[in-house]
């Protein structure tokens, strides 16, 4: 089981401690000038990569980020934390603001293969679009067996045994390799990158690439049509007495007069 290749999705996104305003044309959110990161769940899985190869598990790990120039800045971060190398499958502005799941699973797909990597690990969604698809459909594209929503994982001689998080409580599975990992946030707490290991990153190998070179349409398959901010929640109001909550539920004609 030694010496495993571990591919880990590493997305920029607006920091979580960001207020996201929305666009006066209601195309989309404003993102520039707007403080980014990397996507929280996307840390808990290069920090799980990090611990498999501190465990033996694991021997290369690979960082991929697609989007602007920018991502090199979350790529080095990657690094930082112990990734060994990163791939930027550079997209510029306008076609990364209509860049979709299924646009990054395939990329993802086709870097998994030509990498030879035994391991994707992916956040289970990033918190700016919350889609939570592209684990998911990597592991579609690929057909291997994925292990989402992972609060645990654990080697074993046939693969890996996942617990994951599920409505109802925890589900404990196994998998086969190559397979496919989603996290979620109870399955470690990232490190911080110390400054020698900032440093260090800065010497490790970053390819850039772009999406022809992988053979990759990024038309979009969906249309924006709006963007819009959630209603303004109404404030509140206290109530004296159970009658007088009956009769403002009776003129809000929640109940029956």
């Amino acid at each position: 089981m030694s010496g495993l290749r571990i591919l880990v999705g590493c997305k920029r996104v607006i920091d979580y401690a960001v207020k996201i305003r929305v666009k006066p044309d209601k195309t989309g959110v404003v993102t520039e000038g707007v403080k980014h990161s990397m996507n929280p769940f996307d840390e808990i899985a290069v920090e799980e990569a990090v611990r498999m190869k501190e465990k033996k598990i694991a021997s290369e790990i690979i960082a991929v980020s697609c989007g602007p120039t920018q991502c090199q800045e979350i790529l080095r971060t990657a690094m930082a934390m112990g990734a060994d190398k990163a791939i930027h499958v550079e997209v510029d502005n306008k076609t990364y603001e209509s860049l979709q799941p299924l646009h990054i699973a395939k990329l993802f797909a086709k870097i998994a293969q030509e990498e030879k990597a035994d391991i994707v690990i992916t956040g289970k969604q990033a918190i700016d679009d919350d889609a939570n698809q592209t684990g998911q459909m990597i592991a579609a594209l690929l057909n291997w067996p994925q292990a989402t929503y992972a609060s645990k994982i654990e080697k074993t001689n046939e693969g890996l045994k996942v617990t994951r998080e599920i409505d109802g409580g925890l589900e404990t599975i196994k998998v086969s390799l190559p397979s496919v990992i989603t996290t979620d946030l109870r399955l470690n707490e990232p490190r911080y990158a110390t400054l020698p290991n900032i440093m260090k990153a800065k010497k490790k190998p970053l390819v850039k690439k772009t999406a022809a070179d992988y053979g990759i349409d990024l038309k979009p398959r969906v249309e924006v049509l709006k963007v819009e901010e959630p209603p303004t929640r109404q404030a509140g109001s206290k109530i004296g007495s159970v009658e007088e909550l009956v009769q403002k539920l009776r003129e809000a004609g929640l109940v029956p007069s």
